[in-house]
């Protein structure tokens, strides 16, 4: 079975909700909210996924980006929507204690009825990190234990942890268990091992190629083999067009999870007309509309 998602990222948090609401009948499978917390006026790293293909132009943050938190964007989409999944790709969980976080995505996930695709990253921008504190150095291992807790609050029991970012004493968060399907993001060798030991789904960084993309999801797919791992384990590609002899040809190759990223088909002078253009795409692509009624 294929999924089409759409990618967001440097769009208002009004443009995302009306974007939704508007794919969330045309048979798009996911919205994925990129996000930054702040600007950071002078930064001297560069996003992880350099190397490859790139779909946005000039810095990942400027001073024109618009930036969001998204999960209230979620919660105000979940409000006007039913069916289409809230995806985080990718959401920057070491820069908050996972008790906050654990908070927030079950909040959402009751309201949104179970749509909620936790997409997680370790983050790449160390002066962003800076701004709040935290250690860049210690962004990976915080991440490990961030997942870490937040399963434990999710279980709807009461729970302690001792570990090496986070000490508390018995909490509990919520009174019955929640599952949120964690998805974590990531090209690099480390990342891949990361989201196929930790992870309930994997979201490529950036827009790889077809053949980088191909090579990703057979090496993540190699290495939960040989962590004797079995089931359902969906890998979200980016594409960097929309064109159905493409998208046939990811399918073609198992890649089943497709995703394109908003603003090549979120176009237009007025409301109507964007809505129109994704009708179109959507139709082009084969998607089923949700039955009306």
């Amino acid at each position: 079975m294929t999924s089409v998602g759409l990618s967001a990222y440097g769009m208002t948090g009004n443009d995302l909700v009306e974007l939704a609401a508007c794919a969330d009948g045309l048979g798009f499978d996911a919205l994925w909210i990129g996000e930054h917390v702040l600007r950071p006026l002078v930064h001297a790293g560069e996003h992880p996924s350099a190397g490859t293909s790139q779909h946005h132009s000039g810095p990942i943050v400027d001073i024109e980006t618009e930036l969001v938190d998204p999960w209230i964007v979620h919660a105000a989409i979940a409000a006007v929507t039913t069916r289409i999944k809230l995806g985080t790709a990718v959401y920057l969980a070491p820069l908050r204690h996972p008790l906050h976080t654990a908070r927030t995505t079950i909040t959402v996930q009751e309201m949104s009825g179970g749509r909620v695709l936790f997409g997680v990253g370790a983050g790449w921008l160390e002066e962003e990190f800076d701004a709040f504190g935290v250690p860049f150095r210690t962004r990976m291992s915080r991440t490990e234990e961030c997942l870490e807790v937040l399963r434990k609050a999710w279980s709807g029991t009461a729970f302690r942890h001792e570990g090496k970012h986070f000490r508390f004493e018995d909490v509990q968060v919520h009174p019955r268990p929640v599952e949120i399907p964690i998805i974590l993001g990531g090209n690099s060798p480390a990342a891949l091992a990361r989201a196929s030991r930790l992870g309930d789904g994997w979201f490529t960084s950036g827009t790889p190629t077809f053949v980088e993309s191909l090579e990703m999801v057979r090496e993540v797919h190699r290495l939960r083999e040989g962590l004797g791992k079995g089931g359902e384990f969906p890998c979200y590609v980016r594409l960097a067009e929309v064109d159905v002899a493409e998208f046939e040809r990811y399918r073609d190759h198992g890649m089943g999870d497709l995703v394109i990223w908003a603003d090549m088909v979120w176009r237009g002078r007025t409301h109507r007309e964007r809505c129109d253009r994704l009708a179109a795409i959507a139709d082009k692509l084969g998607l089923q509309p949700a039955p009306s009624g």
